[in-house]
């Protein structure tokens, strides 16, 4: 009898989680393009180029109009599918939006070039995915929910399941298992891929970082268990806190029924490509070393990788870079008394901030952030756990915690939007750039305006520097 051919299919991240994750997305549009007609005859699944925090960098570090970038790149990949990441209610931003908000982001991205959108919820809030899948379907986009895979005695494969199920009920055309910390160990990879494949039809794809230094093993024991998509990024920007490497996991397959039948001369030249890139980020500073290695603790700690880098950041700027393990050690417990939510944008920023001010002011919780007072508001959603009730009262007084859909309480922000943007709108999409980060997108229209009249460095020559994406 024939062996059943299976091949795995590859979404590439250099351009998204890659970048992100080891240079705190600092790769401009001009470095992007001139490898792009080559990244297009690969034969990938899909390239991930947009989303996640690569519009709040382009907006406020690179002065670039990440839906210029957008439109460029749609011009480059004219056989390959493209794909962004949003953070369903909170789009690519730190708050929820309002509905009407969330569906014209949708209708521009699509508008624009995206082809497959993945959405999730920090909190795995199944509420707060809801508006930007219909709105997905609406446009005719392909809809990929994503599940954050964390750990504790509440994330059974049960509750994973569940999710999954729901998701599908809901109108996904395939599911993420989104591992953004390195939490997935290889049998837990093979036994969890088995079960949601026994469980729901659409396919499921697996997402995951080196962090903990065991995601190519996941990787291989989730593609014999029925895995049909994953995650790497080409090997310059791949391993320590991103995705394991491209070219490695295409050799992996290679000859086996899982065979990619990506051709690794081709992958070879997109490397080099993008080795002096790297070997320039390392050199600058803007490249730590405290995000390239391995580190099991991860395990404990539950960082992901875009996390590790901006924690790097952040204690950099305040000159206290030798409290990085005692933030570390600090974070699992914020995470517990905010009833252990997965660590993913926004939850994993919220933490991590919280556990850095816990840390410096030498008294827990003494100074909380206003997304710290959001979350213990239910201003985020659900969580899986009941909050510290101490906590709680010392952050949020006597407040009330709501437990509707958070959005349900929002009214519609574009009509008030637009009538602040005023002069400085020049395209439609200008609006949800200024949605999203108003001051930031401000000083980008200006900085803009200053360019074409002559009085403002060109886009993408702003020097890099490792100030965190916050």
């Amino acid at each position: 009898m024939a062996k059943t051919v299976k091949p795995v299919k590859i979404t590439e991240t250099v351009l998204r989680d890659g970048q992100q994750s080891l240079i705190a997305t600092r790769m401009t549009t001009e470095q992007m393009l001139p490898i792009i007609d080559k990244m297009d005859k690969v034969g990938y699944y899909a390239v991930e180029m947009w989303g996640g925090a690569t519009f709040d960098a382009a907006l406020r570090f690179l002065k670039e109009d990440p839906w210029e970038r957008l439109r460029k790149m749609r011009d480059g990949f004219k056989n390959t599918k493209m794909q962004m990441l949003f953070r369903g209610q909170n789009i690519l931003g730190y708050r929820h939006y309002a509905d009407d908000v969330v569906e014209y982001f949708v209708q521009k991205s699509i508008a624009n070039g995206i082809d497959i959108i993945r959405i999730f919820d920090a909190l795995n809030d199944i509420r707060n995915l809801e508006t930007a899948v219909k709105a997905t379907k609406k446009e005719g986009g392909h809809v990929q929910t994503a599940i954050s895979y964390t750990l504790g005695e509440p994330y059974t494969h049960e509750y994973y399941v569940k999710l999954a199920k729901d998701m599908e009920s809901m109108g996904a055309d395939s599911i993420c298992v989104k591992d953004m910390a390195g939490l997935l160990v290889p049998y837990e990879a093979e036994s969890l891929v088995r079960e949601l494949k026994a469980n729901v039809k659409v396919p499921i794809e697996l997402h995951t970082h080196y962090t903990s230094g065991v995601g190519a093993m996941s990787y291989m024991r989730a593609v014999e268990a029925g895995c049909d998509i994953i995650d790497t990024a080409m090997s310059p920007f791949a391993l320590g806190t991103s995705q394991p490497a491209t070219e490695v996991m295409v050799e992996t397959f290679k000859g086996t029924k899982y065979d990619t039948g990506l051709d690794q001369k081709l992958l070879g030249e997109i490397s080099e490509y993008f080795r002096p890139l790297r070997e320039q980020a390392l050199d600058s500073g803007l490249m730590s070393p405290k995000v390239l290695g391995v580190d099991i603790n991860t395990l404990l700690y539950q960082v992901p990788g875009g996390m590790l880098s901006n924690l790097v950041s952040q204690l950099k700027d305040q000159k206290a870079e030798d409290k990085f393990y005692d933030v570390l050690h600090e974070i699992p417990r914020v995470r517990e008394d905010m009833g252990m939510p997965p660590l993913v944008t926004p939850s994993s920023q919220i933490v991590g901030t919280q556990a850095v001010f816990n840390v410096l002011l030498g008294e827990r919780y003494k100074m909380a952030t206003k997304e710290t007072k959001a979350i213990f508001a239910g201003e985020y959603g659900v969580t899986v756990r009941p909050f510290n009730e101490e906590v709680r009262k010392k952050v949020i007084g006597d407040k009330q915690t709501i437990t509707c859909r958070p959005a349900d309480l929002l009214e519609p922000e574009l009509p008030k939007l637009e009538a602040e943007l005023g002069e400085w709108k020049e395209q439609d999409e200008d609006i949800l750039s200024y949605a999203l980060f108003p001051q930031v997108a401000m000083d980008f229209f200006k900085h803009r305006k200053a360019v074409r009249e002559g009085n403002a460095p060109v886009s993408g020559s702003v020097e890099c520097s490792v100030t965190p994406v916050k």
